[in-house]
């Protein structure tokens, strides 16, 4: 306090004294005063304060207001916010500086940062306070699952047993919880051979099944990993991913060698030397993925003149060609496997012709069976599978020239692309094979006989030597065609007073295979074929004999026709008959016609119905043909409306007509009807004239003769009511002496008083 006091009393000394002077020391005095501003507490699951234990979901969307930043400063000063981050560190929140709202500005990803630290600061002005929070990033299914150590090939051998697990496949989810967990499965399971752990991923062999390398080297699978499911931005997401496990199928030893090239055929020239290879026999393993190396050797038809490499299987002569004493040797060749062990397990043999020849200048020669030869012949069926030998012509073709000299072309010369001849280049001799290559064109009815030229033309010699020699194919025949009729439909009419076994329809088909198989047999079925038959073998259709065609009961008729062959192959076609209407029914008038009664100023109608099923058989037209007088009525041709001539109109001008009181006329009127011939029918119609009021009561009573149930039915109903009226009286009066009785029981008992007796006056 004194050392205030003499700053005061100094300041007494100083004459010119400035105000802001005065002012930064108050200022001074007054920030020493100053208390820091503060965040309120936050607990689990708040929305203000510090931030602190907030947690958030990956999949929140930038823009996202997360949190209101909440704090107050001791003097009650405005409080500002704000954010910062350590260096390096990406920014994921702003902070509006006044109101303390929290916003996500920038995507969210808990798989590569699951903790985001924010320094957060309040400041009000003077002071600021600074705290660090951590906030969890929470797990949303993001993420696909992803399969490791991809690509997955795996070598399996043929033998492996059925159910063994071959491999193990690995996915992995970076998700948490249900959405991290993953199954695996198969696609198309049912076409697979090998099945999979859902939950291990170890890939085995499915149970019962057998791998099989010379069948199929490789599979492929698809492997389909998929998650287990979670929220994202509020919808349930399953994720899923695939691969394919290439499966190398490893071949053991389990198929026999095989020769190459059969049949093999060598030749000796008078000017060979000895020691001179001949030709080569080859046998391959028939273990193509691991093959074991081949041993020749030569089991008989040597007679010690040909020797064979152990390893290479060339076949040498050892002998000079003079020395040979057979023109033909027939050696017998074993091929055997030699295992990595060098043990000897599977053989096969072969048979290898070799010639002893003489040193000419030939051209190329064909051979048959028994010799040279230049036409071959062969009856096959027609259609063969395209690619098959045609194993009937035993050709051989040989040149016995060496070297370049025998090498010549072989092609076929004829109709192409129906046969193809292989080899087409030979060396020597070769057996000449003829194979299919144009089924359809191999076909009997288009042609029975095919005829080549099989051409052998030297490739490398001035003199080009060729040969000649004739194919000829004869074909056979097969039931390879299917009836055929000349219509998919057929639409026949008849009239209905036909005959039966009347003709209607002949129905065609044709089958162009020969013999047997082109015969056609015809039927019938079908719901509207009952009144019909067919000849088997003409295709006529006719009605049945007792079959009796009524237009006015049916007059369409569907059914189907059938073609057969000898062998079972047919074809349809729809049959349509349509029965036509004859005038065969005369029209007839209704029952009621005998008695009409006319209203004047009103017509009576009369009607006939013809049965015909169609017009103008059907058609009826009326006439009056006799009427006395005849000028007193009309009628209507078309519709049978009878009227009085027009002039008349009241009884009085019909009683100057006619003395008949009653005004009753009888008429005879005729319904014909339009047909050829025509049909026609007669009646008598009585027609009583009255005027209106007359004619009602006079009409009921006239209808009641043409109803005698009715006038039965009335009487009747006048019995049964007075018998009705009767009973009802009766009963009344019963029950009144009834009641009578009762309240004078005396009244029953009568009193007989007799008087004096009388007297006789004489």
């Amino acid at each position: 306090m004194e050392e205030v006091g003499s700053f005061f009393s100094g300041m007494k000394h100083v004459r010119h004294f400035t105000p802001s002077l005065f002012l930064s020391l108050v200022h001074v005095c007054l920030v020493q005063a100053n208390y820091a501003p503060y965040f309120f507490d936050n607990g689990a699951r708040s929305t203000n304060g510090n931030m602190a234990l907030l947690s958030l979901s990956e999949d929140t969307p930038v823009g996202t207001h997360v949190y209101t930043l909440n704090g107050t400063d001791p003097e009650g000063d405005p409080v500002t916010y704000d954010l910062t981050y350590e260096a390096g560190s990406r920014r994921y929140f702003s902070v509006d500086k006044n109101l303390g709202n929290v916003t996500l500005i920038e995507e969210l990803d808990r798989e590569k940062e699951d903790e985001i630290e924010v320094i957060v600061s309040i400041s009000d002005g003077l002071s600021t306070v600074s705290e660090k929070v951590r906030i969890l990033v929470m797990d949303a299914n993001d993420e696909s699952p992803e399969f490791i150590n991809t690509p997955y090939i795996v070598e399996v051998p043929e033998n492996t047993p059925s159910s063994s697990s071959i491999f193990k496949i690995e996915a992995i989810d970076k998700d948490t919880g249900s959405g991290g967990s993953i199954t695996y499965f198969l696609q198309n399971i049912h076409a697979n051979k090998f099945t999979i752990d859902r939950h291990s991923g170890v890939l085995r062999i499915k149970t019962g099944v057998t791998l099989d390398y010379e069948k199929s080297r490789t599979h492929f699978v698809v492997v389909v990993a998929k998650d287990g499911g979670g929220k994202l931005r509020g919808d349930n997401k399953v994720f899923s991913a695939t691969t394919t496990v290439t499966i190398n199928v490893e071949d053991v030893q389990d198929t026999p060698p095989m020769f190459i090239g059969t049949p093999y055929y060598g030749y000796v020239y008078e000017d060979t030397l000895a020691g001179s290879e001949v030709l080569t026999v080859v046998a391959l393993d028939g273990d193509r993925g691991k093959p074991n190396s081949i041993h020749y050797c030569i089991v008989n038809g040597s007679e010690g003149s040909f020797e064979i490499s152990n390893t290479t299987g060339a076949i040498s002569v050892i002998k000079s060609p003079n020395q040979l004493k057979k023109e033909v040797y027939e050696l017998k060749v074993k091929a055997s496997e030699i295992s990595q062990e060098g043990d000897t397990s599977d053989h096969v043999f072969a048979m290898v012709i070799i010639r002893v020849v003489d040193l000419n200048n030939h051209p190329p020669t064909f051979y048959g069976e028994n010799g040279p030869q230049n036409r071959f012949e062969l009856t096959m069926y027609e259609h063969p599978p395209e690619g098959e030998i045609l194993r009937g012509l035993k050709i051989t073709v040989n040149d016995s020239d060496q070297g370049a000299n025998a090498k010549f072309n072989l092609r076929l010369v004829g109709p192409g692309g129906i046969f193809r001849v292989v080899p087409q280049t030979v060396l020597n001799e070769a057996q000449v094979t003829i194979i299919v290559e144009n089924s359809a064109a191999i076909d009997y009815e288009s042609s029975k006989v095919l005829t080549f030229k099989l051409l052998a033309i030297e490739v490398n010699t001035p003199e080009k030597f060729s040969s000649t020699a004739d194919v000829v194919i004869r074909l056979l025949d097969t039931n390879d065609n299917v009836p055929k009729f000349s219509s998919d439909y057929y639409i026949a009419r008849i009239p209905e007073n036909s005959p039966g076994g009347s003709n209607v329809v002949a129905v065609t088909a044709t089958d162009p295979d020969s013999g047997l198989w082109g015969e056609i047999k015809y039927s019938i079925y079908g719901t509207g074929a009952d009144l019909f038959l067919i000849h088997p073998s003409t295709g006529i259709i006719y009605t049945q004999p007792w079959a009796v065609l009524d237009a006015e009961v049916n007059s369409k008729y569907n059914f189907y026709v059938k073609a057969e062959d000898t062998d079972g192959k047919y074809s349809l076609a729809e049959v349509f008959i349509t029965v036509l209407d004859v005038n065969d029914h005369s029209p007839e008038f209704n029952e009621n016609i005998q008695e009409k009664t006319m209203i004047i100023g009103s017509p009576v109608k009369i009607e006939a119905i013809d049965q015909d099923a169609e017009e103008p058989n059907n058609i009826v037209d009326y006439s009056i043909m006799q009427a006395d007088p005849a000028n007193v009525f009309d009628i209507d041709q078309s519709t049978g409306e009878i009227k009085l001539k027009s002039y008349i109109r009241s009884l009085d001008i019909i009683h100057n007509i006619t003395k008949n009181k009653d005004c009753i006329w009888s008429l005879v009127v005729q319904a014909k009807d339009r047909g050829s011939p025509s049909f026609s029918t007669t009646a008598v119609l009585k027609i009583d004239i009255t005027e209106e009021i007359k004619s009602r009561v006079k009409s009921y009573i006239l209808g009641l003769k043409k109803r005698p149930w009715t006038i039965y039915g009335i009487c009747m109903s006048g019995v049964l009511s007075t018998i009705s009226v009767t009973m009802v009286i009766s009963t009344i009066m019963y029950w009144k002496s009834v009641k009578r009785s009762k309240l004078h029981p005396q009244g029953k008992i009568r009193k007989i008083i007799r008087g004096p007796p009388r007297r006789t006056v004489c």
